[in-house]
């Protein structure tokens, strides 16, 4: 390609990110526009229009992210990034997750450092990055981008336990950086590229025995198996969770999430067979471990915190499965996990705002407010997986999806993959299920409580049940767009 060409493939590329371009320089601005505010207006009236510039600014990144909707699928700085619906669609998810973090602040009227923001947005672009990303190196830069934004928003959090929080998130997140960056050199000494859409990676790696490819897709997979809080590298999560405000572990834990799912399903496309089982065995221990772990938990954002450890253990089946079917399957599940999730920390956080969230704070509130009581009881029932929910629609993709490629390929590692996963969602009801007793079949306490009972937050709450019940009577509308893939 001479320099003429590649002046040319350069402008198509940028006109191709157009959203990612707009955040970087809101970045910029956010951060001249802090400097501005807090000069004239003072530190209060600073942050709450700060708040609405953050606010204003998502709402256009999502509208710059929908006009890409239809876009031909093309490379941009090619290898590095490929744009597709499958991107589009991750992006539009995560931009959500963003705008509702902002939601949640306003609504719970946390006294957010304008910081937050700004490291919001350095987040948000490297996640919009990943999706794209189509080359080891530019989803390790990505990862990067997340995690350092991610420290420093735990590290910077007002609470007594953030130090700890932060220092132990920071340290999981180094070696976990440190043996991805040592796979992905084992993968290049191997295959002399890091293009995950070049052939002659998978023809590289299958040349090698078992063990050598193995050994490289666990320790390649090291960065990605940390942002989705996946054993062994799920240790930071309930500190993490415990530590940091609520709505930013609102958003920590799902809009990552969704990110890493489409880098994994990119990487089934190309990488050899022995992917598949290791990501059967990654999602069964971690479904156990988080789901046996949350049942001596005292606290309601620790208990979260294991659930999102065993919830990414199922979104991980769909990939296994390896099919067309398997993979809308995990992307319907990640769709449906990041409604309740969300849902479930805003609930949490409306029914004890900026508590300790000890769970015996919750006795008896459900008697005082129904309503919303009512709703986190629905959104428990959801994470469960039982109808009439989107939680059980989605478990029952995954599962179905298979069960499917277990009676295509024979191969025992998936029966026991998907007996494991029905034993486990049997498992997890035991905890799901003790909120909305405590809130419904226990005493209130003496103590003073600080509920928030406003009407904006109950109009939220009532959206997340009409989603949660749509995505059970209803799937086809989010099918729709799935397929469209």
């Amino acid at each position: 390609m001479n320099i003429n060409d590649q002046l040319i493939h350069i402008r198509q590329s940028l006109g191709g990110i157009i959203p990612e371009i707009f955040l970087a320089v809101f970045f910029c601005l956010f951060l001249l526009t802090e400097l501005i505010f807090a000069k004239r207006f003072g530190k209060e009236k600073s942050i709450s229009y700060l708040l609405n510039v953050a606010l204003f600014g998502s709402l256009i990144t999502l509208l710059l992210v929908i006009g890409q909707w239809n876009a031909e699928p093309s490379f941009r700085f090619q290898p590095l990034l490929f744009l597709d619906r499958q991107a589009v669609f991750f992006k539009i998810l995560i931009t959500l997750a963003w705008i509702f973090t902002l939601l949640h602040v306003r609504i719970l009227k946390y006294d957010f450092p304008p910081e937050y923001h700004a490291l919001l947005i350095a987040a948000v672009t490297g996640m919009h990055l990943l999706t794209m990303s189509t080359h080891l190196l530019s989803i390790y830069l990505s990862l990067e981008l997340i995690s350092i934004s991610s420290y420093l928003l735990v590290a910077l959090s007002p609470y007594k336990k953030a130090a700890e929080g932060g220092i132990k998130y920071l340290l999981f997140g180094t070696a976990s950086s440190a043996v991805m960056l040592y796979g992905i050199s084992l993968i290049y000494g191997l295959t002399g590229t890091l293009d995950i859409t070049n052939d002659a990676m998978t023809v590289a790696l299958s040349s090698n025995t078992d063990l050598v490819v193995t050994v490289t897709i666990v320790l390649t997979l090291a960065g990605l198996l940390f942002k989705l809080s996946l054993v062994p590298f799920h240790i930071w999560t309930p500190d993490v969770y415990e530590a940091a405000p609520t709505p930013l572990v609102s958003f920590l834990s799902v809009a990552p999430k969704a990110a890493v799912i489409l880098v994994l399903m990119r990487l089934a496309g190309i990488l050899p067979a022995q992917y598949f089982p290791v990501l059967g065995g990654i999602a069964l221990i971690s479904m156990t471990i988080g789901n046996v772990a949350a049942l001596w938990q005292t606290n309601a954002r620790r208990l979260l915190a294991y659930s999102s450890i065993a919830q990414a253990g199922y979104l991980l089946v769909g990939i296994a499965a390896y099919s067309r079917f398997g993979f809308e399957a995990a992307v319907f599940y990640t769709t449906a996990y990041l409604v309740i999730n969300l849902a479930a920390f805003f609930l949490v956080d409306l029914l004890q705002p900026r508590q300790e969230t000890q769970l015996k704070d919750y006795e008896g509130l459900g008697r005082n407010y129904v309503w919303v009581s009512g709703i986190l009881t629905v959104v428990m029932i959801a994470l469960a997986g039982l109808p009439p929910t989107g939680g059980f629609t989605s478990k029952l993709l995954v599962f179905s999806a298979l069960w499917e490629s277990y009676h295509d390929q024979e191969l025992t590692w998936m029966l026991w993959l998907l007996v494991g996963g029905i034993l486990n969602a049997a498992i997890s009801l035991a905890y799901y299920m003790r909120l909305p007793y405590l809130l419904f079949f226990k005493t209130v306490r003496a103590e003073a409580v600080t509920t928030n009972n406003s009407a904006s937050g109950k109009l939220i709450a009532g959206l997340f049940l009409v989603a949660l019940l749509m995505l059970f009577f209803s799937p086809e509308w989010l099918t729709r767009w799935i397929s469209a893939f």
